[in-house]
């Protein structure tokens, strides 16, 4: 995923698509919108999508069925979710939810400080992931195929030249021995 991923905000009321980006604007992060899961899975599968802000309950396609569509697929499914519903605690809404692996389940109307903090956390914490990732792949890929070898050093010690030390005065040997005195 490219760092410069979106964030998707999924709802199909303009007037919440409105609030949930301006709520969200000041963070810098790059933001899109879609006002069906349909459309939402579109854009996901372009790959651009860093996480989704998705309505719970729309016409046709709910954000639940978003959430199980993506986490099918091996590209989509570490995506970050947050849920957003305006009909209060549901059991089996939640169940469902954390079962799929969304990161929260988040009442309306959202608190803008609350939104930002949980949006920012969970845009980084996925970003750094992916940096990982990609990491890790590198690190494999150079496994599989190892660059090649550069050619052996001498040892660090062989290009240092033998000095005497001061305290030794011993006489260096020679190359040719002296000649034998004459005693005749």
């Amino acid at each position: 995923m490219p760092s410069d991923a979106e964030i998707l905000i999924v709802d199909d009321h303009e007037d919440t698509l409105y609030a949930l980006e301006s709520a969200l604007a000041p963070l810098g992060y790059r933001l899109a919108r879609a006002t069906s899961g349909d459309e939402a899975l579109k854009q996901v599968l372009r790959g651009r999508v860093g996480l989704l802000v998705l309505d719970v309950r729309m016409p046709g396609v709910s954000g639940l069925d978003v959430v199980r569509y993506l986490r099918r697929l091996e590209q989509t499914q570490h995506i970050p979710v947050l849920l957003l519903t305006g009909f209060g605690p549901d059991p089996e809404t939640t169940a469902a939810a954390f079962t799929l692996g969304v990161a929260d389940l988040v009442m309306k109307p959202v608190d803008p400080w609350a939104l930002r903090t949980k949006v920012r956390y969970l845009y980084d914490a996925h970003q750094r992931h992916r940096a990982l990732e990609e990491e890790v792949r590198e690190l494999r890929a150079l496994l599989k195929d190892p660059p090649a070898p550069r050619a052996a050093l001498p040892h660090p010690d062989a290009r240092v030249p033998y000095q005497r030390d001061a305290q030794n005065t011993a006489p260096a040997p020679t190359a040719t021995p002296a000649p034998a005195p004459d005693r005749t």
